[in-house]
Formats: C-alpha cells, structure tokens, sequence
C-alpha cells in the first residue's frame, strides 16, 4: 500500500480548517513568482527574506539557504559546513575562497551553480571553475563548465572533491582545506552571476572493492518508453527538480527558460535520456537552441547536448549512454566514468535559446523527454555510515512517481503546503484544524457505535502536489 494515500487522509481535516480560515483573511496571498505568459508552471515562488526561492532568470534556489560572502584569498575565508547548502554571487574574473575542515576517513564533494541573469551576455569559453586545494595549493580535483556553442544565459555547473584512495599521497590527511570558486572568461557581461554552492560528505565503504572501471558495459540505446506521453512540469532549480520514472514525460519551455528534472539510479543502473522540441509555425534559424545536460547527485556533469539548432521542424537530442553506476568508476581516467561513482538523484537541465523568441515567436514550446533506466538495482559499497544522498531508497521511487521534488520531500506532508500558500496566522489554522479533526473524530466514534456502523473512514484519495 502506497504511503502516500495514507498521508492524504490524515491531512484531510486539516486542509479543510485552511480552506475555512481563508475565508476570514482579509486579502488573498501575494504570488511571489510567476511563470512565463502561457508557460506550464512551475512550483518555483520567491520566499524572500533569508535567499531562497527564484533568483536571477526565475532559477529557484534551495529552501532556507544560507548568504555567505566568499574571500578573495584564504584569508578569512568562511567555513562551509557539511550538508550546508549557500548563496553568494561571484564578478567576471573573480576568485572566491571557502574554507573546509575535512577528516581522514570520508570523500568530501563541493559544486557550484551558476546562474546569470537573465538577458545577459555569454561567450563560448566563459566558464566556472571549481577547485578544491589542500593547504599547499595543491588541487585535491578540479573541474570546469563552459557554456561553449549555445551562446545564452543559463544555470551551469561545477564541482570537486576530495577522494580517500590509498594509492594516493597528497589530499589524504585530516586537516583545512579550500574551495576556490572562479569565473573564467571574456566574453561575458560584468554583471554578478549569483551561486548556489553545497557541501557534502561520503562515508567511506566498510571495506575495499574493485578499483577498476568496467571495461564492458551495456551501451546500445533501449526502444522508445512505452506507454505514452503523460504530463508533468518540470522545476527551476536542482532544488525543486521534478522527480521522473521510465517512459515519455511532456512539458512547456519557453525561449529564455531552463527546466529542471531528476531521476533516482541505483547501484548498477544505467540512465539512457533524450529531448524533443515540438515543430512550430513561422520560418527561421537558431544555431544551438536546445541545450540538454545531465548531473550527478552533486551537479558535476555527465553528459550534455548543446548544438541541436532549431529551423521550426521537431529536433531530437539524445545524450550518450551513461556507464552503469559503480563507485570503482571513480578510479577511472574518463569523466564520463568518474562521475558516475554513486547511485542517487540524476538531474536534467533543458535550457531553450531566448533567440528561439526572435525567430519563432515568444510563446511556450512542446518539450518531450524521453526516459530509460536499465538494469536492475545492485547492492552497493556498503557505506561506513549513512549513505546519505548517494543511496536510492522506497522513498526516492515513490517521489520519483509522484512527480515529487526535493523542495516536496523536505515539507512535513501536503498540509503546510496549504498553510504556506493561504498565508493564514499559524495559530488560526491549528485551532480551527483542531475543532473539526475533533469534530469529524467524535463522527467517525458515533458511526463506529451506532448499529451497522462500517469502522473509521479511510481517506484514499492523493494529496494534491
């Protein structure tokens, strides 16, 4: 039995006290964050105040994330602690240092997410650039994502880490350790570019395996998803990803706009993905429209499409096939192994060109992804501590059904949804919710007692997401 279900019935009496408290405010609730004229919505809304919600071109950063002011030099650097998740914002041709303080036990990941701001300029090698560095200035890992051919303002991103492997010398021992955030490049705007940065750690495994790489894998591409296209909008952010299963989802992009998606991969699994952009009416040409990249469970890239150019005809674009997950991948010289080193939440970003608008018309265009996962789960490392956010649990598969994303997952249940967006006084809502929880209980008891009664009711209808 799906917990979802039960979760609805019990947050059934009282989303009525929130529809019946909202009768007595005196004006609606103010909508943060809009989409797009003719967009498909998505669940991205501007909380304000502490720097979550949407930012520069809608990007929805993570709930209650935390400001913090990166330094120029190691001096004075601010800590980033572990599972902290920041907001900060980087100028062309800067440098910003965090600091780190790392044991001798656990694999420590950084990312960066870049977001300029909307209608700002870009060039094929503007980059950013994630390092992460021992006391020496040695690079521990480094890695760099550059806009390339599609030449227009997007979220990108970047991350490094700090491996344990004992054939290695440097970047081993307990101790300090800095993250050097840069944007790289000449061709941009000056204008800040805002970063979401997160800091996470991995328990090591409670014993050796294979060091080495698969060198045979599965790589032909598996038939279509069957089934048939169903509908699900995708989000703003990696923060509110809309969650996807296997088979054929359809959505609305807009020119200018980027969709965020994930998919769980367990141990063992292979991610095969793909994008179409619906035909539209009107003549033109756009070299590099669609851009399509997937992340790992800690935004580091794993592949990307990003020159399908667009005439007003259906394009299709299909990232290579992803190796199945293994943690001996990150032993491996090639990225495409190394960054496939856990199971997880994989992420897709589907960016659309905002000269698509020039040439065809501002207005939302038919957006198709196309979803495999292949092979059957495996057991994996067998982590010294909690997995963490590199594991695939019952509960990753049901949000990934629901449609589910990790904003989603964070909240309690469906009811402070309803709280938050009818912007009622907390204390209202608990007492009215009281009342008729109470009242509908003493119904259910007189039913249960009366001759023939049927027993409590069972609410079984879902919670609307």
């Amino acid at each position: 039995m799906r917990r979802r279900g039960a979760r609805a019935g019990r947050a059934m009496p009282v989303a009525s006290a929130v529809l019946a408290a909202g009768c007595l405010t005196a004006a609606p609730p103010a909508q943060a964050w809009a989409a797009p004229a003719g967009a498909v919505p998505s669940r991205a809304a501007d909380a304000g105040g502490d720097g979550a919600g949407s930012g520069a071109a809608g990007y929805a950063f993570a709930d209650g994330i935390e400001r913090i002011r990166g330094t120029a030099t190691t001096t004075g650097a601010p800590a980033l602690d572990e599972d902290g998740t920041y907001r900060d914002a980087i100028k062309k041709g800067a440098k910003l240092t965090y600091r780190l303080d790392l044991d001798a036990r656990t694999n420590a990941y950084v990312s960066a997410v870049a977001v300029p701001g909307p209608g700002s300029k870009v060039g094929t090698f503007d980059s950013l650039k994630v390092s992460l560095q021992d006391r020496n200035g040695f690079d521990c890992s480094s890695n760099e994502s550059r806009f390339g051919s599609a030449e227009f303002p997007r979220p990108i991103a970047a991350y490094a880490h700090r491996t344990m492997d004992r054939s290695r010398s440097s970047c081993q021992e307990a101790g300090r350790y800095y993250v050097v955030v840069e944007r790289r490049g000449e061709g941009a705007a000056p204008d800040a570019w805002d970063l979401e940065i997160r800091h996470r750690l991995e328990p090591r495994p409670k014993a050796e395996g294979p060091t080495a790489a698969p060198e045979n894998w599965p790589s032909a591409s598996p038939p279509a998803p069957a089934g048939g296209p169903r509908e699900r909008a995708g989000g703003a952010g990696f923060a509110d990803a809309t969650g996807l299963t296997e088979g054929e989802w359809t959505d609305r992009i807009e020119p200018g706009q980027s969709r965020f998606y994930r998919v769980p991969v367990d141990w063992g699994q292979q991610l095969f993905a793909g994008a179409d952009l619906a035909s539209s009416s009107g003549g033109g040409f756009v070299v590099s429209a669609l851009d399509v990249t997937l992340f790992n469970p800690v935004q580091g890239v794993v592949d990307g499409s990003h020159s399908l150019s667009y005439d007003g005809k259906q394009k299709s674009a299909d990232l290579e096939p992803m190796p199945p997950v293994k943690y001996e991948n990150r032993f491996d010289s090639s990225a495409r192994f190394t960054n496939t080193r856990f199971a997880g939440w994989y992420y897709l970003r589907v960016s659309l060109s905002p000269r698509v608008a020039e040439e065809f018309g501002r207005k939302p265009y038919g957006l198709t992804l196309r979803i495999n996962v292949e092979g059957a789960p495996q057991a994996g490392p067998g982590y010294a501590g909690p997995a963490g956010i590199f594991d695939v649990t019952d509960a990753d598969q049901d949000a990934a059904a629901d449609g589910r994303s990790g904003t989603d997952a964070a909240a309690p249940d469906g009811t402070m949804r309803l709280v938050a967006a009818a912007g009622i006084g907390t204390g209202t809502v608990l007492v009215l919710g009281l009342g008729v929880w109470t009242l509908l209980a003493r119904r259910r008891a007189a039913r249960a007692e009366a001759p023939g009664g049927s027993g409590p009711a069972h609410h079984g209808a879902p919670t609307a997401w």
